[in-house]
């Protein structure tokens, strides 16, 4: 449900193409919420069914056509409300329902040498993960270039620097959780 605020909220900055709007997705809100092409495609087709945005053809030589997508005066309302009702969502972010906790949580049941695997390689896709986010600071920096006002950027580079601490947590908790049990702690 959040993916379609989130395409409004790129959109509220300036008309943008499919293309432009997954690589801008991918580039600023990707470390924290996917969404696949073919997802963001659905959604546009859907906000424009439902008035939050407009398309415009336009036709191109010697490249197939696209699409130019512009948030309307309905979207900017559904975006403004879904902006203002954060309950939901600070609930949301502060339960913690994560699979490879639970499974290690019951390691126990396995030869230690399988939890110690699962650690590494989940040590090895946090440190991914952080640089994929030195990545989306840089993309920070230059899609600041074309959003002239500040204090938009000031909130992308907030949310990036939750996801620099959180990751480096990650890796800090990671190497405690195999330092306990490569060396029996």
């Amino acid at each position: 449900m959040s993916l379609k605020y989130g395409l409004l909220g790129l959109l509220n900055y300036g008309s943008l193409t499919g293309y432009e709007l997954n690589k801008a997705f991918n580039a600023s809100l990707g470390f924290f919420w996917q969404g696949q092409t073919s997802q963001i495609y659905r959604e546009l087709v859907s906000m424009e069914r439902s008035g939050w945005l407009v398309s415009e053809r336009i036709v191109q030589k010697d490249k197939p056509n696209k699409k130019l997508y512009t948030i309307t005066g309905e979207g900017k309302q559904a975006l403004a409300e879904w902006l203002s009702d954060a309950s939901g969502a600070i609930t949301e972010a502060l339960c913690v329902r994560n699979a490879f906790l639970m499974r290690l949580f019951f390691a126990g049941e396995m030869p230690p040498s399988h939890a110690i695997s699962m650690l590494r390689e989940f040590r090895g896709q946090c440190g991914l993960a952080l640089e994929t986010l030195g990545d989306t600071s840089r993309s920070i920096a230059e899609y600041s270039e074309s959003v002239p006002d500040e204090n938009k950027s000031r909130y992308w580079r907030i949310v990036a620097m939750f996801g620099d601490g959180y990751y480096r947590a990650e890796l800090e908790w990671a190497d405690k959780a195999l330092s306990m049990l490569e060396g029996g702690g």
